[in-house]
């Protein structure tokens, strides 16, 4: 072995600067190991509050960190942009690419936090007509389809057409559905109360749906009680048993047990499910691992992968004890994998073994959902609360996780305006938020149908 392997720093491949991601890669500031940290976005994205960037409350700067100024003073640590397009773990290397380029980058050990997408349950087509919430451009859009829905109808003179427009369905009664639903109803009877001449908003109709029997399965039926009455104090529909079946630009088709049904409705959003990044298909390709329904890697007690003990899987992309898929969990699962990697750096420096590795446990916080301003439900240990109490201690807790002082700052500030007074300091919209995504989907889909002769052609020639 060369002078020059032997003196080079031990290399962490960090993939994805989500929770899990960020976390892992600060954790190994003191640690004598190159960190570069993949993602195919600049920022860092505090996704549970993307629902409050829909609805005007929060800008997407404040809950979205540059990845580059929040590791500005790591100096073990450098930022690469591209989409990771495949893990070699025979050979350790991430490939990815941005804009035309492509980087191959080198690993010792490898963190994979890629992260989950929008689960349409295999009807993809929906997404056209009803948008997720995982990314900025998500939430930008969706800002822009509910605001343009009350523009649309203060300028409709049909009353069908009007009530359409005014009609906004939320698919999924989990925490981030019951918060929207709720920020929807809140918008509507408080912020643009008045503001129109020919609508009244508060006719709106807000309509949260889900297959499921209950809102906000994952909680203790206490909690659950009290976020369906609250709901439905701020006039949301709740309607649970119901089945998407179809989604289209007008409206949707839902079945339950009375049978299909219609439901017109301009806007649309979903938040019924999620399904992990495409790169933990290829890690239990390589490896022999396995994978559950939504994708996810079932890894080893150490987070790893089987036979690849310098490979760990964390936050929604692993399976491990059916934990859930919320940052709580990709927070300490990052941390956790830089700790080893820090304890077994140390120890190779030493001229030691490497230490016993104690499997991965989680440590559960609690779980909470905001359904409006001064209401919220929260479970801490076997601590349940309800109302005021409950929100006092969401915000405290969502404040404390967000990166950067300058962003706690910024969001107190939105906060205090938008839940102590009517107003929301975010409501600008463009109609290139509402069109973009369908337009690039459409130039994509152009570029592959038109690659596709191409290449017969060549392979002809």
């Amino acid at each position: 072995m060369s002078d020059t392997a032997l003196a080079r720093r031990h290399r962490v491949v960090v993939i994805g600067s989500g929770f899990g991601g960020l976390f892992a890669t600060k954790a190994l500031k003191r640690t004598d190991v190159d960190v570069t940290l993949i993602d195919r976005t600049t920022h860092h994205l505090f996704q549970p509050l993307l629902y409050q960037v829909a609805t005007g409350i929060l800008s997407e700067g404040e809950i979205a960190p540059a990845t580059r100024l929040v590791l500005e003073d790591q100096q073990n640590a450098s930022v690469l942009i591209g989409g990771v397009e495949t893990i070699d773990v025979a050979d350790r290397t991430v490939t990815s690419t941005h804009r035309g380029r492509t980087t191959v980058t080198e690993y010792d050990s490898l963190v994979v936090s890629a992260g989950a997408r929008q689960s349409y349950f295999g009807n993809d087509h929906f997404a056209e007509h009803a948008p997720g919430m995982k990314t900025i451009d998500d939430a930008l859009e969706l800002r822009g389809r509910i605001l343009g829905a009350f523009e649309s109808a203060e300028v409709s003179t049909d009353p069908a057409e009007r009530a359409r427009l005014l009609t906004f369905v939320v698919v999924g009664a989990g925490p981030t559905g019951v918060e929207m639903a709720g920020e929807i109803a809140q918008l509507a009877h408080r912020t643009l109360a008045g503001a129109y001449r020919t609508i009244d908003p508060r006719d709106a109709r807000i309509i949260l749906l889900d297959a499921a029997p209950t809102v906000l399965p994952p909680f203790d039926e206490k909690l659950r009680r009290a976020a369906a009455g609250t709901l439905e104090d701020l006039g949301v529909e709740i309607q649970l048993g119901a089945m998407v079946t179809d989604v289209d630009d007008d409206g949707l088709t839902v079945r339950d047990q009375d049978g299909e049904r219609r439901i017109e409705a301009a806007c649309k959003i979903w938040s019924a499910g999620v399904a992990a990044s495409p790169l933990g298909r290829q890690l239990a390709d390589q490896t022999g691992a396995a994978t559950d329904r939504a994708g996810r890697v079932l890894v080893e007690p150490d987070l790893t992968l089987p036979g690849h003990s310098n490979v760990f899987v964390v936050g929604d992309m692993m399976n491990r004890d059916g934990l859930p898929g919320v940052a709580q969990v990709a927070i300490q699962g990052g941390r956790y994998a830089a700790q080893l990697i820090a304890a077994e750096v140390r120890a190779h420096g030493k001229g030691r073994e490497k230490p016993e590795r104690a499997p991965f446990r989680y440590t559960d916080k609690g779980s909470m959902a905001m359904i409006s301003r001064f209401h919220a439900v929260a479970k801490v240990g076997r601590l349940q609360l309800t109302g005021l109490l409950a929100w006092l201690l969401w915000l405290l807790i969502h404040l404390v996780y967000i990166v950067g002082f300058k962003s706690r700052l910024a969001t107190a500030m939105s906060w205090t305006w938008s839940f102590l007074g009517r107003t929301r300091g975010h409501l600008a919209v463009t109609e290139q938020q509402v069109v973009a995504r369908t337009a690039i989907n459409r130039l994509d889909a152009w570029e592959d149908s038109r690659a596709v002769p191409e290449a017969a052609t060549a392979s002809a020639r």
